[in-house]
């Protein structure tokens, strides 16, 4: 019996990522953020969850891509972790996939930077890659660098 991935997909700068589906708690549009101060650069702020204080994280900004031009819509990835929610932002939502646990790759020696360290697997779709994101690793840079 094959085992199979759900993944919410997800577009950042015209590339497509997955992040699997029971990590994520719910998808929001864009949300009025709470500046941080003296925070990481990849925090771009906190906002409020019906009460619940969520830091929002720029996926841009973890993967080392240039900011958004200004005024671009974006969306929140709400997420799962082990000390609570916390919310990646993306500049799109994709579709729910799901794919053979068999059809995922290692990422590509190609992958460089920090992306490399960030994506834990590689599906080829019939027209383009979809890069799988290790969510732990993902807010564990945010940790790190905050």
């Amino acid at each position: 019996m094959q085992s199979e991935r759900t993944l919410c997909t997800l577009l950042v700068d015209d590339q497509l990522y997955g992040v699997d589906v029971l990590r994520v708690q719910e998808i929001i549009g864009e949300q009025r953020l709470t500046p941080v101060p003296l925070a990481s650069s990849r925090v771009v702020g906190l906002l409020n969850l019906r009460g619940d204080i969520v830091p929002a994280i720029s996926l841009r900004g973890t993967l080392g891509l240039a900011p958004a031009k200004p005024g671009t819509k974006c969306a929140h990835v709400v997420l799962r972790t082990r000390d609570g929610l916390a919310s990646v932002i993306v500049d799109a939502i994709g579709d729910v996939l799901e794919a053979d646990e068999a059809r995922f790759e290692e990422p590509p020696d190609t992958l460089s930077g920090s992306s490399r360290e960030l994506v834990s697997g590689v599906l080829k779709l019939d027209d383009r890659l979809l890069l799988e994101l290790d969510v732990d690793r993902v807010l564990a840079v945010d940790r790190r660098a905050a």
